[in-house]
């Protein structure tokens, strides 16, 4: 068994730690805003954050994570009301909707660490997250607004 720290939950989880933490979370714990997209740690839908470092589940073995606090977006914020979360909304930033989670892990950590980034702050850490819509435009202004309120 092998005790994982998940959205403020103590979960265990009998599974080997060789397996990617985005399958653990997905099909062992039912945490399906984490999304598989490449497998590789390339595009960003399964972003988490990993003691509140943004990192890519497929790419993180479970036997590396555990005793460390993992977030889904499930977990960021109970009601979806983080200030990335409702600037999303306000921007009205999805079109399909498939990379978003991803794209709000990433943001979310950026915004902690940096509350008020410079456009080139915002691309360099969002550069990461791929939307195969194109949505990035709206992305960085829905960046923007989460850090200033506006």
């Amino acid at each position: 068994m092998i005790t994982l720290n998940v959205n403020g939950q103590e979960r265990k989880v009998d599974a080997d730690p060789s397996l990617p933490l985005l399958w653990v979370l997905r099909d062992e714990l039912g945490m399906t805003g984490v999304k598989f997209g490449c497998g590789a740690a390339l595009c960003g839908a399964c972003t988490v954050h990993l003691d509140g470092e943004a990192v890519r589940s497929c790419g993180m073995l479970l036997g590396e994570v555990a005793g460390k606090k993992i977030v889904t977006i499930e977990g960021l914020d109970a009601h979806g009301n983080h200030p990335v979360q409702k600037a999303w909304r306000q921007v009205n930033v999805p079109q399909c909707g498939f990379c978003q989670a991803g794209q709000i892990m990433q943001a979310a950590a950026l915004l902690a660490k940096t509350p008020n980034p410079s456009d080139e702050e915002i691309d360099t850490a969002m550069a990461g997250n791929i939307c195969r819509c194109g949505c990035y435009q709206r992305i960085h202004t829905a960046v923007r607004v989460a850090a200033t309120g506006v």
